[in-house]
């Protein structure tokens, strides 16, 4: 059957010749089949598969008020699909000129909160007003047929019958004179492509461009501030203290490789302090700051014994020497805390130096960087 017969009012491919198998071939060849009109096809088809029709409802007149409020609603449905669709575009960029206050970041309040319920709820609301345009589109503007139907032979006086049925529910669908309905849905399948193809960008997408695993928030001047965000100064903490600082970047205290363990030595672990090599010049005097995330799993290490200089991972039981460049010395880990590089910044707060010169994090990250 020619591919190119499809538009309304062709025969549907019985212009093309084909062998005859029997049947209703036998009654009609392929020069007479080519020569009736696609109703009378469609009908002769129907007759010979065996096809009782109980009721037919036309539909709306052409021109009819009737089939104009129809179109309307049915193209406005598609349209707000679209724009659904759309939407979700938006939201997934996050566009700045859509949401002003947009961050990719989890906050207490503001767009970013709502985020993955935009999603959800412009994906879902596209896809249920493409339902309900389709559901109007065949309620209120297709011809309904009721009729019974026999199985066929397959021949080619079916093929090309079969041609002429499926051309006629095209140019029934009345799509070719229904401009604002091919323009809806031309707009609304654009929009939901554009819908369906966005979250492949986040495949597509290099995760590792820019060494996210070897690089942190810090870096030269950021300054070390408590989870409230207030800065440290070389004298707000007491000797053999620890407290745990974040970068002074927005939404820094919410960075899962940020958090930095901060120690103020006392005199007697000044005196016996070794640094690892290459780290001579990373403490401050007597503050030193180490990596928060150990580095056997990834768990907060947070319990300090000033007594020993000891930090202990509560997960495996590693434990690091902070005198020794936070070198493990008992449990599973097998690598030293990273050390973050500190100073003072003209104003007397505490700034790092630069950002972790090593991944930070369980062992299997560490690797060259780049």
């Amino acid at each position: 059957m020619s591919t190119r017969d499809s538009r309304p009012g062709s025969t549907g491919g019985a212009d093309v010749a084909g062998p005859l198998h029997g049947g209703p071939d036998d009654d009609y060849t392929p020069e007479q089949l080519a020569a009736m009109p696609r109703e009378e096809l469609d009908r002769l088809g129907a007759r010979y598969d065996g096809v009782e029709i109980l009721h037919v409802d036309p539909g709306p007149e052409p021109g009819t008020p009737v089939e104009r409020r129809a179109v309307r609603q049915v193209g406005l449905t598609f349209a707000l699909a679209g724009l659904a669709a759309l939407a979700f575009v938006v939201v997934y960029v996050g566009s700045g000129w859509f949401l002003p206050d947009w961050h990719w970041e989890i906050t207490d309040s503001g767009w970013s909160v709502l985020f993955t319920p935009l999603l959800g709820a412009l994906m879902g609301l596209a896809f249920i007003l493409v339902g309900v345009g389709l559901v109007l589109y065949t309620k209120k503007l297709l011809p309904h047929e009721t009729a019974v139907q026999d199985k066929h032979d397959g021949s080619h006086f079916d093929r090309v019958t079969t041609g002429a049925t499926l051309v006629g529910g095209l140019h029934d669908s009345g799509l070719a004179r229904r401009k604002l309905l091919t323009r809806s849905l031309a707009f609304m399948g654009g929009g939901l492509g554009l819908m369906l193809l966005m979250p492949l960008g986040g495949l597509i997408k290099n995760p590792n461009k820019g060494d996210p695993l070897g690089t942190t928030s810090w870096a030269e001047g950021v300054r070390l501030v408590r989870d409230d965000g207030t800065p440290i100064r070389p004298g707000d903490q007491e000797p053999g203290s620890l407290e745990t600082v974040f970068p002074a970047v927005p939404g820094g205290n919410r960075e899962s490789d940020a958090p930095t363990m901060l120690f103020r030595l006392r005199p007697e672990q000044v005196d016996v302090l070794r640094p690892r090599e290459g780290h001579e010049d990373f403490n401050y005097g007597d503050y030193v700051a180490f990596s928060k995330i150990c580095t056997h799993a990834g768990c907060p290490v947070s319990l300090y014994e000033q007594e020993t200089s000891r930090i202990l991972c509560p997960c495996h039981q590693s434990m690091f020497d902070i005198t020794q460049g936070a070198k493990p010395i008992f449990g599973p880990a097998t690598r030293p805390l990273p050390q973050l590089p500190i100073t003072v910044d003209d104003e007397g707060y505490l700034v790092a130096r630069s950002d972790y010169i090593e991944a930070v994090g369980p062992t299997y990250w560490n690797r060259e960087r780049i």
